[in-house]
């Protein structure tokens, strides 16, 4: 199993939380973040002597846990469905999950899934 995180814009997470539903993607957790990654170009945190503060934007951080052979497809659906092609577009991480329980029944490994 895989843990895999996405950063994405406000906007599209309809998209592709309802993209990755009709790749068989169902079950995540979206929560409201902020965040800036590397800004391109020349953008220095000081300006005529003073410092002043990075703007973090609204983001949204979509966690959600597949077996290792839905990694890339749960990739390429959030790829195709969060790319605005403009900077700021987001990233994506994956994780490995050693393990995992469901609460209520016990079950354990991809049986939670």
């Amino acid at each position: 199993m895989k843990k895999i995180e996405a950063i994405i814009r406000p906007i599209r997470l309809e998209i592709v939380k309802a993209a990755l539903a009709d790749a068989g993607i169902a079950g995540m957790t979206a929560s409201d973040v902020r965040g800036a990654g590397r800004p391109t170009g020349d953008r220095s945190p000081h300006f005529r002597g003073g410092e002043y503060v990075i703007y973090l934007p609204p983001k949204v951080k979509l966690e959600m846990v597949v077996r290792d052979e839905d990694v890339d497809l749960a990739i390429e659906v959030i790829l195709e469905n969060a790319r605005t092609g403009e900077e700021g577009d987001g990233k994506i991480f994956v994780i490995p999950i050693a393990g995992a329980e469901r609460i209520r029944t016990g079950e354990t490994g991809d049986e939670v899934l």
